[in-house]
């Protein structure tokens, strides 16, 4: 059966938008937390950095998801971009406590406003051109790799740049002096990750056309978003496959958090130096990003080897267990074969949580209405921002070691569990890519 044009064209604005979205966070990620370790912060205030993101993230989850479902998918990305630009500016030229915070913040919130809404905007133009029963499965996990090539090419860029900035005539040291310390080489990634924003911008604006919705008017929009939120919290609550999609998220936010907060230190005490250190964990990361794309591609192939997205996504959280139980084992150590061990583990992260999001998604996308479609993405995204920042909170206070590694591991193993129980509704039975 031939594909129609308007879901290729659909597919192809959604792996495009999906690049641009995530390459300026890559960027960003390769050299933040040596920015901010740079600028004075203890491990405990970056550890606070990253919850007040978090946190704000799931604070406006759910009411920027009801505004996305409400106002519609287009302008509330363009407003999520733009507001990624000035927190990016923030980060990257910030030299106080508060001025970081506030980019943090800000960041939190333009991430709350993109939550699930390029998604969103793909499923319902899709369904739009095919039906309800349209297969959604492969394009979301194209999506899925484009986020993961993004973020890994932006990680090997934005480590790669302080590094060169420090040869030959060391412009970064030159940077830095001509701008009293406020543009540091660890600054140049998010400077540049802000430019990139209003290219996003531009796209999204230019290229994202929507199905007819009704017209918004402010009151519509102060009326409709609680409402959708409301409904958005009441499908959790009533539908036991979805509750298993939440808590699964929760579980992959706890994971990620302690990634993201402990393989930057381990990196950096193997090198020795936070320039070293940035272009080696971006290389790392890099390689976890192509991991994540893989295990996103490789989605479909999974479902079948399973026998269903039900079944493959506890294989999948499963998987990234295991990869943290082996950085949790090879914690203490820093001989070659243990750290060779650890960059396994590392991978299996990824790879086991990138497979097993687009299983979850296809999932929830059939059992929520398009009215409501932002909405739930958004709540999944609460869980899995709100767990990530208490697990990051928690990680922060505990001895370096093989505890937090071992317990977000727990945590993980735990929410794969969740799906041995029988579902409620019949898992959906893979037949083709």
């Amino acid at each position: 059966m031939t594909e129609p044009s308007g879901e290729r064209t659909a597919r192809r604005r959604y792996v495009t938008v999906c690049a641009l979205l995530w390459l300026p966070p890559g960027l960003g990620m390769a050299t933040m937390v040596l920015l901010f370790s740079e600028r004075g912060m203890s491990l405990a205030a970056v550890a606070g950095l990253f919850a007040a993101h978090s946190l704000t993230v799931a604070a406006l989850e759910l009411p920027t998801g009801g505004l996305s479902d409400v106002l519609g998918r287009r302008p509330v990305l363009a407003a999520a971009g733009a507001l990624q630009l000035v927190a990016f500016a923030l980060v990257g030229l910030g030299t106080t406590a508060w001025l970081l915070t506030a980019g943090m913040v800000l960041m939190g919130a333009a991430r709350a406003l993109a939550s699930g809404t390029a998604e969103a905007w793909y499923v319902d133009t899709v369904q739009a051109c095919s039906g309800p029963d349209a297969e959604l499965r492969s394009g979301l996990a194209r999506g899925g790799s484009a986020t993961s090539a993004a973020l890994a090419v932006g990680m090997l860029l934005g480590g790669a740049l302080p590094w060169l900035l420090g040869l030959g005539p060391d412009v970064g040291a030159r940077l830095s002096e001509a701008t009293s310390g406020a543009v540091l080489p660890l600054s140049v990634p998010l400077l540049l990750g802000a430019a990139l924003r209003v290219v996003f911008v531009v796209y999204v604006l230019a290229a994202l056309r929507e199905p007819p919705r009704p017209p918004a008017t402010p009151r519509s929009v102060l009326r409709g978003v609680p409402v959708t939120v409301l409904d958005g919290l009441r499908l959790g609550g009533r539908d036991a496959l979805v509750r298993r999609i939440l808590l699964g998220a929760a579980a992959s936010g706890s994971a990620l958090a302690a990634v993201e907060l402990l393989v930057p230190g381990r990196v950096s005490a193997l090198t020795g130096a936070t320039g070293s250190a940035a272009i080696v964990y971006a290389a790392l990361s890099c390689a976890g990003f192509v991991c994540s794309g893989a295990g996103s591609h490789l989605a479909p192939l999974t479902a079948r080897l399973a026998g269903s997205g039900e079944r493959a996504v506890p294989a999948g959280l499963a998987a990234g267990a295991g990869g943290l139980l082996l950085l949790g084992v090879t914690a203490s150590s820093v001989h070659p074969a243990a750290t060779t061990v650890a960059v396994v583990g590392f991978a299996l992260v990824y790879f086991g949580l990138g497979a097993a999001a687009p299983n979850a998604n296809d999932l929830l996308h059939r059992r929520v209405a398009d009215a409501g479609r932002a909405t739930a993405l958004s709540v999944q995204s609460l869980a899995q921002q709100l767990v990530g920042a208490l697990t990051g909170l928690a990680v922060g206070l505990l001895r370096p070691g093989p505890l937090p590694w071992l317990l977000t591991g727990a945590v993980l193993l735990a929410g794969a569990l969740l799906w041995l129980r029988r579902s409620d509704a019949p898992a959906v039975r893979v037949t083709g890519v």
